[in-house]
């Protein structure tokens, strides 16, 4: 097969959260573990930090790896969804894996797949794992893709495991207070690997703190430590609640020298250094165009509070959600004061461009209905002046066409 015809293969055959959402979600490890078994266990075959959160653990994830970087490391890095290119998930060093390894890859293990049902997911970790073990990186950061306790990625013992914070998303799946959901996340907890958790939440800190005495390991909450102000490469000042966690868990780390210049360069590099895309990404100037990946109240929020402290005349929101959001709670972070260009991403699960504008218009905001992102987009620019600003959000999907 072609690298587009194993993909086309890939989606077709194999359940994926990205597209099908909760009947996707595999709710155990016995697919991964066996399937790592089957590959000769390659997750056990290099060094890794674990990275769970419902925000920021992919921000989080880069400034690691690109910190890892500049230390003079191989360091692998394992990320989803991804927003143009599957081999976006699996880096090493920034480059992403070849069309060729993924091919070859699927094709080897075309009889385990016909015999045994994984998931889109489960076979993704496999084949991250066995790339990472094949070229031998010093160290690998693995991104949690839903929840922590059942992810498929959480079969590694790593070296140190992050958590960055807490919201209520995926709620159907992982519980519907904080402290549920906290209670998944601190699955990757594991005994002997000390966690940092990035950001302090009343109502979570006592989960970790009871799962991370039940492990006799160390728990550190990064905001009670003092640590310089760094100039970060990725534009938001909400980056700022994740670099904490990343220094946090950068002094945790221990076998890897790590010196306060390949911090500084590390931090200011991360984009060039990793591909890092969708994270407050400016895409364009006379008007500014800017796109985030934010895609829940919490996440949506802090970008918000971003946008606010921009200086325009005008404010264009591009914006298309995904079926499973609750777009009511959500409409109420955004500014009334904007002209809004509702469209539905190019996916199984996107939330259809008029029940999205039903659900604002009913609220008090004002815009127009598109029928495709790219549509939504042009109107925006087409509409908008060289003094006013641009915003492209809602879904990963919605900024992926962007892009």
């Amino acid at each position: 097969m072609t690298y587009k015809e194993t993909l086309d293969w890939m989606f077709a055959q194999l359940p994926m959260y990205q597209n099908k959402g909760k009947s996707a979600f595999n709710s155990k490890l016995d697919g991964i573990t066996s399937f790592a078994n089957h590959l000769n266990n390659p997750h056990t075959q290099f060094k890794s930090i674990h990275v769970a959160g419902t925000n920021g653990k992919g921000s989080s994830s880069h400034l690691l790896a690109s910190v890892l970087q500049e230390a003079g490391y191989k360091v692998g890095l394992y990320t989803s969804p991804h927003l143009k290119d599957f081999r976006e998930r699996i880096r090493i060093n920034g480059n992403k894996v070849a069309k060729y390894w993924v091919v070859e890859f699927i094709q080897e293990n075309q009889v385990y797949f016909s015999e045994n049902r994984l998931s889109f997911f489960e076979m993704t970790v496999g084949m991250a794992f066995s790339y990472f073990a094949q070229e031998k990186v010093d160290i690998a950061i693995i991104e949690v893709g839903l929840g922590g306790r059942l992810d498929s990625t959480n079969i590694i013992k790593p070296e140190v495991s992050l958590i960055t914070n807490i919201g209520l998303d995926h709620v159907d799946m992982l519980g519907d207070t904080i402290a549920k959901i906290a209670r998944e996340k601190a699955g990757i907890i594991k005994s002997g690997v000390p966690v940092v958790i990035s950001e302090y939440n009343v109502e979570s800190a006592p989960v970790f703190s009871s799962v991370a005495k039940d492990n006799n390991t160390k728990i550190i909450f990064a905001e009670d430590a003092d640590y310089p102000e760094y100039e970060i490469g990725l534009l938001g000042s909400y980056q700022k609640k994740n670099i904490k966690g990343v220094l946090a868990t950068l002094n945790a780390l221990s076998g890897f020298v790590i010196t306060e210049r390949n911090i500084i360069q590390g931090l200011k590099g991360v984009v060039e250094n990793t591909q890092l895309m969708g994270r407050w990404q400016q895409i364009g100037s006379d008007p500014i165009i800017i796109c985030d990946t934010a895609h829940n109240k919490e996440g949506i929020s802090l970008v918000m509070e971003q946008v606010k402290k921009q200086k325009y005349e005008e404010l264009h929101i591009v914006i298309g959600f995904v079926k499973d959001k609750d777009v009511s709670r959500i409409s109420s972070l955004f500014p009334k004061k904007a002209t809004y260009y509702y469209c539905k991403p190019k996916n199984f699960r996107g939330l259809d461009e008029k029940d999205l504008e039903l659900v604002f218009s009913e609220a008090g905001f004002k815009g127009d209905v598109y029928k495709s992102v790219n549509k939504a987009f042009k109107a925006a620019k087409k509409r908008a002046k060289k003094n006013d600003f641009i915003y492209v959000g809602g879904s990963n999907f919605v900024v992926a066409e962007v892009l």
